[in-house]
């Protein structure tokens, strides 16, 4: 700043004046230019107090006005001393005029500036407004910068002089800086004031001395290539490690915001993934059964590869998790595994039909994990079986995990080992080809790199489904081992160049997933990759690129090609099933018009809860019903044993007490072993039959015939299960043995009704002996002459012994029931006397028919007798002809039946009905627990067509839904 009197000159105005004109530093304000001191000195009172401050020299000199030639004289009253003629500044006046032209381009410019900012915003007016077509650029561009640190980010960056060292062909550094030099000596010329460039760089470049040309051309080209190489190398793992920390950031980074979205910080609910979505559409189709074609040809990629060639350690790399069961030389994988991967706040596994949630950063989660799947591989492998086509569903998130869905497949084999089933090998073939054939599965076909290559068998199974090779990728494992151990490298090259395999791929790729440790964690598995490229020759002598290493490379890989395919196909499989829907509804309109569409899950409710009417139905069964049924159901049981072993050997001894001592004892013996158990027997088998009979006369017009296998599989099964209550028992023994020491019979009517029932007895017995002999004996004349039939000749020699054996009745009507011997001899002699030839053995099986016949004859003639014999009976008439101590018996035999049916319905009605309730509501909840068997109780086309019309129409929605977010996150 200048001092000027009282006034204060500017910067500006001391640059306005020439270091030539001898102005000091106190330079009178007059002295100045007028357009400077109207500028920067308007308001100067000091120097003008009368003139008003807004009248000023400025009205005179504007940027568009012409200046006056000479500035004005100062009014009088000032003193002429500050006023110097003009004609004496001859320098001042040649400064004003270059000045004034200064002045006037200044003022062209603010002027032009002014009208082209007029211009520019009747422009920008006249644009449309473009923040209507925001939602082209995807919102993560806008947050971009919310969750990176781009000042960071641009620090971490490389200068350009490191990128030009990457360069294929450096430039010469050396002619550049010649013409450099060159250009500069040019431009040293120095004005007055400027500053003096340096020696160094004004010098000019000499030309190299011939020592260091030749001492640079010794130099080999195999040097330099080796040198940048490594150079390339040391440049790429440096910003690989510097993209692994900015991922690891940003993977923390979206680990805490899903938290707070989890957590409900954001109060906005969360959406279901794009890959959640699309695993529950692949989880439906895996159990679609339809008739109609409808292919599922959803994309998924598909690990395939030999055994033990490393696709569960590919699949543990991707996932992050050792999530596998493990075992070394044997089949481990024997059934499907499909891996829904995702992204998520924590490293989590979880089934598709369970609950609960395995975190995959405890060992002992992963120990219970691995656990599982390998329980659930054994149990969805049948009797006589190796491997499985049931698919077992599984889904892992974590945070910065590649989503896509994967499904390991059982690993391709040569030869069928023992405790293998003989079709092991064409069951793995089958399961391979039948998810490779799908057009739009990616094939991830892994290749022991550690063994000879003429040893894969899976490469041939893949040119065969991908000939073309559009949809498959290589993954080259073990390469560690593979370096190490093959004696020509160049084979590595060839196979991930894709020369020595008879297959095509979209890419190749070379991984190492772990020295082969089960015990190894995935991050030092990636610590070991990493450092074995790091310091590998086939990435140094350029025969691996550095895209096609490392597992996480091929993660990204796989997981772009699988949601290209997913974008490129989904829309043609929701249209197909669209039409598979319409073919569907079509049919069921036409055949089943006034039916509900239930599938089976659907049916199975239904007739559960009829099964469960039918069973609270037997307890309305009365008891008179339940005792006649019992009652007449015991005694077709015991009937043949009373007969056979009590009465008649009792009945055919000589006096009454010989009878009743015999008929005790063997009573007593048939109470203590067999007559209770063949009690429960029959009240167990009484039961079953009115449950079926109930179930059968349950139907009606409106009852479906899909449930009659169902039901019979619910009855058989609960009275499987059902046990009679044991101490039931001994209760009944006691209640069976008092009933039958009762001998006394206090009325007429009891005397009567066991009449009755002996009668009925005996002449049900005289029947079946009557219809035994006849078929003995063969057709008498009536038949033969009636109905054309003749005798046999054992027929012909039965009827002759007949003959004989009752004429020997006849004459002995008291005879016991055997035949002595010399009575034999004597029968088969007239027998011989005829011609007749007879074995003794069938005599005697002749004459116990005929005995028994002849004796029930007598025994029904006795029980007419007896019928008025109640008075003997009552005053114990002992001395009197008339003995019925049989009908005694046989009122005996009733009593107890009637006693036991009564106390066995007791228990029915109590005990067993409820708990035959309770038997059947638990097979029916089993039975509603596996799928399997329902599949095969509920059958028909019409449940068939039910299911797949569910099925395709939730297939289509869900299809429409993923399409429509997929479409959203575009």
């Amino acid at each position: 700043m200048l001092r000027v009197g009282r006034a204060v000159a500017c910067m500006a105005c001391k640059n306005l004046v020439s270091n030539n004109m001898g102005v000091r530093f106190r330079m009178p304000l007059q002295k100045l230019h007028p357009l400077s001191r109207a500028i920067h000195h308007r308001y100067n009172a000091s120097a003008n107090p009368q003139r008003p401050p807004h009248c000023s020299a400025a009205r005179h000199f504007t940027s568009m006005s012409r200046l006056p030639m000479r500035p004005p004289k100062p009014p009088p009253g000032h003193g002429g001393w500050r006023y110097q003629q003009h004609r004496n500044f001859w320098m001042l006046r040649l400064a004003s005029r270059l000045l004034k032209l200064r002045y006037i381009v200044l003022g062209s410019a603010v002027g032009g500036g002014y009208t082209a900012k007029k211009t520019y915003e009747e422009w920008k007016d006249m644009l449309p407004d473009m923040s209507a077509y925001n939602w082209v650029i995807p919102d993560f561009v806008w947050e971009l910068s919310d969750h990176i640190d781009l000042d960071k980010l641009t620090k971490i960056l490389p200068e350009l002089e490191e990128i030009a060292k990457l360069l294929p062909e450096l430039p010469d550094f050396d002619k550049i800086g010649e013409n450099f030099t060159f250009l500069k000596s040019i431009l040293s010329t120095e004005a007055p004031g400027d500053t003096p460039v340096k020696a160094a760089t004004e010098a000019p470049v000499t030309a190299k001395p011939e020592a260091s040309d030749k001492q640079f051309k010794k130099s080999s080209d195999k040097e330099k290539v080796d040198q940048l190489q490594e150079e390339l190398l040391r440049t790429q793992m440096k910003y690989q490690r510097m993209l692994e920390r900015l991922e690891k950031e940003n993977k923390d980074l979206r680990k805490v915001m899903l938290q707070k979205d989890e957590k409900g910080i954001h109060q906005r609910k969360i959406k279901k993934s794009l890959i959640d979505m699309y695993s529950e559409v692949l989880d439906i189709l895996s159990d679609f059964d339809s008739n109609y074609n409808t292919q599922d040809h959803l994309p998924r990629v598909v690990v395939v590869g030999d055994q033990s060639a490393g696709k569960t350690s590919v699949l543990e790399m991707i996932a992050q998790a050792r999530i596998f069961p493990r075992g070394s030389g044997e089949m481990m994988t024997r059934s499907p595994v499909k891996v829904t991967l995702s992204e998520g706040p924590h490293h989590v596994a979880m089934f598709k039909d369970s609950s609960r949630e395995f975190d995959l950063g405890k060992e002992e989660d992963l120990a219970a994990l691995r656990h599982e799947i390998e329980l659930r591989m054994r149990k969805s492998v049948k009797e006589g079986q190796t491997v499985s086509p049931e698919t077992i569903s599984l889904s892992v998130k974590g945070p910065g995990i590649q989503r896509m869905v994967l499904v390991d497949l059982p690993g391709v084999i040569s030869t069928v080992t023992a405790g293998m089933a003989a079709d092991t090998k064409e069951t793995i073939f089958s399961i391979s080809k039948n998810y490779m054939q799908n057009p739009n599965a990616i094939i991830l076909c892994i290749q022991d790199g550690s063994v000879d290559a003429e040893r894969s068998i899976v490469t041939d199974l893949v040119s065969q489904m991908d000939p073309q090779g559009k949809r498959t990728i290589f993954v080259l494992t073990k390469v560690d081992l593979a370096e190490k151990n093959l004696a020509s490298p160049n084979r590595i090259q060839q196979i991930v160049e894709g020369k020595l395999f008879p297959m095509k791929a979209l890419g190749y790729f070379a991984v190492v997933t772990g020295k082969g440790s089960a015990g190894e964690s995935i991050d030092s598995i990636k610590d070991y990759e990493e450092d074995f490229f790091q310091n590998s020759r086939l990435l140094k002598d350029g025969m691996l690129k550095a895209h096609q290493v490392t597992t996480k490379n091929l993660s990204l890989a796989v997981s772009d090609c699988f949601w290209k395919m997913v974008r490129e196909s989904v829309e043609q499989q929701a249209d197909a099933f669209k039409a598979s829907r319409f073919n569907l509804e079509t049919e069921w309109k036409n055949n089943y018009p006034r039916l509900r569409e239930l599938d089976r899950n659907e049916l199975f409710e239904k007739a559960k809860n009829e099964i469960l009417d039918e069973v609270i139905s037997l307890s309305q069964v009365t008891p008179k019903h339940w005792e006649a049924i019992l009652q007449k159901k015991l005694w077709e049981r015991v009937s043949t044993h009373v007969i056979e072993n009590i009465y008649l050997p009792a009945a055919q001894t000589m006096n009454s007490g010989t009878f009743n001592t015999t008929v005790d004892i063997k009573l007593k013996q048939w109470t203590d072993k067999q007559l209770p158990h063949k009690a429960l027997e029959v009240a167990w088998e009484t039961l079953q039959e009115e449950f079926a009979r109930f179930m059968a006369e349950y139907k009606g017009k409106d009852q479906d015939d899909i449930f009659d296998k169902l039901k019979e599989a619910v009855k058989d099964e609960s009275i499987k299960r059902h046990k009679w209550n044991e101490r039931a028992m001994d209760s009944l023994r006691v209640i069976q043995h008092n009933a039958l020491e009762d001998r006394s019979i206090t009325d007429k009517p009891q005397w009567d009704a066991a009449i009755q029932f002996m009668e009925e007895t005996l002449q049900a017995r005289l029947k079946d002996t009557d219809s035994v002999i006849n078929d003995m004996v063969g057709p008498d004349w009536k038949q033969r002459w009636m109905s054309w039939k003749n005798r046999s000749p054992e027929q012909h020699t039965r009827n002759e012994t007949r003959n004989e054996l009752e004429r020997l009745l006849k004459l002995h009507e008291d005879h016991t029931a055997y035949l002595a011997n010399d009575e034999v001899t004597t029968v088969r002699k007239n027998l011989e006397g005829r011609g007749v030839e007879v074995d003794p053995a069938l005599i005697k099986d002749t004459w116990h028919q005929l005995y028994r016949r002849h004796f029930l004859q007598k025994a029904l003639q006795h029980c007419n007798l007896c019928r008025r014999g109640f008075y003997y009976y009552q005053r114990h008439f002992v001395d009197s002809e008339l003995e019925c101590n049989d009908v005694v018996l046989f009122w005996r035999i009733q009593r107890m039946l009637l006693i036991t049916a009564n106390t066995l319905r007791q228990q029915l009605t109590n005990t067993e009905v409820r708990r035959l309730e309770k038997n059947v509501k638990e097979v029916l909840e089993d039975f509603g627990e596996d799928n399997e068997r329902k599949v095969h109780l509920i059958t028909g086309r019409r449940v068939q067509l039910a299911e797949d019309l569910k099925k395709v129409r939730e297939i289509q929605e869900k299809l429409e839904a993923f399409i429509e977010a997929l479409h959203k996150e575009k």
